[in-house]
């Protein structure tokens, strides 16, 4: 299970790279894998794994790049590589819906709220009228004109759609590699759940750790895991949660 880590690592800093170079950023393939470690890092003891924004100031000191621009570059890596986790989210759900049907209406509200979020910002004439009455109203007046700076590079080389579907893929094949990681040590405790059961619905429980209310989404993604495993398989609540 440790050893599929590196391919899981070099294949999610492939997909960063090539959202990089869309959005004209120029930095060595093992220079952004040192960077995204590093926002691993910050991101597993944040909630909501926000602590992946240290990217920005690591990227900006190797490549002079706008911060807006940088922090934009890790909003759409982060949020491509979760669309293609909501993907095996709304399949499990699906597969269990005679049984947990509550679970299809809640992943597809949170989907169509990350969708809509989505879609509403890669506008640049709707993204930049937001942020731009965000900073009039609510921002004191000494910061605006810092903050203004830092609107106007946000749609700088902004990345096109059809060249994200390649990083999508990317993605789904990283969250395959983690789950797969995960159901080893399944095996390891010997639980009996099937591969592909446990692949289409831990999906589930794992985005419930993006909720941001504790650190890395401890607690959130263990109780939502513990509530889908027993009520569809024998197991126990304490064996769900040490796996978890």
């Amino acid at each position: 299970a440790l050893l599929l880590t590196i391919p899981l690592l070099f294949i999610r800093n492939a997909t960063w790279q090539i959202i990089l170079k869309e959005q004209k950023i120029t930095v060595g393939f093992f220079c952004s894998l040192k960077i995204y470690l590093i926002g691993v890092f910050y991101g597993s003891i944040t909630p909501g794994y926000y602590g992946q924004l240290m990217r920005v100031p690591y990227l900006k000191e190797k490549t002079g790049e706008p911060f807006g621009k940088l922090f934009i570059n890790t909003i759409i890596e982060t949020f491509i590589h979760s669309f293609s986790l909501f993907g095996m989210m709304i399949i499990g759900a699906l597969l269990v819906i005679g049984t947990l049907p509550e679970l299809l209406p809640v992943t597809v509200i949170w989907v169509l709220c990350f969708a809509l979020l989505a879609v509403f910002f890669t506008k640049k004439d709707r993204g930049e009228k937001f942020f731009r009455i965000i900073i009039s109203y609510l921002i004191p007046k000494k910061i605006k004109p810092h903050l203004h700076a830092f609107v106007d590079t946000f749609y700088s080389d902004f990345p096109r759609f059809k060249t994200m579907i390649i990083p999508y893929i990317l993605g789904a094949i990283t969250w395959i590699i983690v789950f797969s990681q995960e159901y080893m040590i399944l095996l390891g405790l010997g639980l009996q759940i099937p591969y592909f059961a446990f692949l289409a619905l831990f999906p589930i429980a794992n985005t419930a750790g993006f909720i941001p209310i504790t650190f890395g989404g401890l607690g959130t993604r263990e109780l939502t895991a513990i509530f889908i495993f027993t009520t569809l398989f024998s197991v126990a609540k304490e064996e769900i949660l040490v796996l978890s």
